[in-house]
Order: structure tokens, then C-alpha cells, then sequence
């Protein structure tokens, strides 16, 4: 009797520890949430937004221009956007932002960017698996202008979609 009913609990429990373990295996290893913390991706993001890190992204795919990333820097999570890649020549001229010497249109809202030049951080060209990277509130940035290129390791993963508040609830671009 005391068998069969350890077995019946086994049976009702079974179902909910694979859950939990789909969902602890999902959030370790595939998507996880993450929190903005400050006003550096304004007006995209805002400070106490809930983002989905995705973090099988760049197992899978490229890094590209515009790549909206979490990354970790000094243990700290920062969120900011890819602007340049390896092998380019990043400068910021008059408000334009010119990659190789041409001007690349920027398809998103962000603050007025200084003039700034790769040289400043001292490289010519950005080295193989390092990103240069800013923050749309561009007056408000501890970036790669501040802080300098970022190994491509050290990027956890892209940002696809924001869930919190709920009243904008997106994908995020």
C-alpha cells in the first residue's frame, strides 16, 4: 500500500520537475531576462525595462551593425549597441557616423554623437572579435568611447524583445 502510494506521488510530481527543468535549462543556457539599469539606451530602452537576453544568438549567428547586446564589463550587465565590427575604421563627424571613410545612416533615434575617431582609444582599425559599441543616449554612454573595444567573449548575448512595462511590450530594434 505505502509503494503504490509513492509511486502515485511520483507520478503527480514527475510532470512539474520536468518543467522546472526545461525552464532552469532554457533560462541557463537560451534566453534569460535581464533589467536596464540607467538611461544610456534612451530612447529605446529605458532605466527598469525587462528585456529577453538571448543567449544562443551568437553560438549560432554573426554579430552585426546595429546588434543590440548585453555585456558583461567589469561584472557588471550593459546594454549597448554594436556600431562598428573587426577589420573597420570607426569616426564620429559632425553628428554622421562614417565607417572606412562612408558616412552609414543610422536607422534608429539617438542623442546628438561628439565627434570621436578610433584613434582616440588607440587603434587604427578595430582587431578580430572586438566591437566598438555606444549607447543611444549618447551624451549618457559609458561606451566604447570611455571604456574601449569589447571582446567579442564578453558579450552574453543580443536583445530581441522587451517585456516589461507591460503597456510596451515589443521587439526591440
Amino acid at each position: 500500500m505505502k509503494k503504490e502510494k509513492t509511486k502515485q506521488l511520483l507520478k503527480n510530481i514527475y510532470p512539474y520537475v520536468i518543467v522546472v527543468l526545461i525552464v532552469i535549462l532554457l533560462r541557463s543556457f537560451i534566453i534569460t531576462p535581464a533589467i536596464v539599469d540607467g538611461s544610456s539606451m534612451e530612447p529605446t530602452l529605458s532605466n527598469k525595462n525587462i528585456i529577453l537576453l538571448n543567449k544562443l544568438d551568437y553560438k549560432l549567428n554573426d554579430i552585426k551593425r546595429n546588434d543590440i547586446v548585453v555585456i558583461n564589463w567589469n561584472n557588471e550587465k550593459i546594454i549597448k549597441r554594436v556600431i562598428a565590427l573587426p577589420g573597420e575604421h570607426v569616426e564620429y563627424k559632425d553628428g554622421n557616423l562614417y565607417i572606412d571613410g562612408f558616412i552609414v545612416e543610422e536607422k534608429f533615434n539617438h542623442a546628438q554623437t561628439n565627434d570621436f575617431k578610433l584613434e582616440n582609444i588607440g587603434y587604427l582599425t578595430i582587431p578580430g572579435d572586438k566591437y566598438f559599441v555606444v549607447g543611444d543616449n549618447r551624451l549618457n554612454s559609458t561606451d566604447s568611447r570611455v571604456i574601449g573595444l569589447i571582446d567579442k567573449k564578453n558579450i552574453m548575448g543580443s536583445v530581441s524583445f522587451r517585456i516589461f512595462p507591460l503597456n510596451k511590450i515589443s521587439k526591440v530594434k
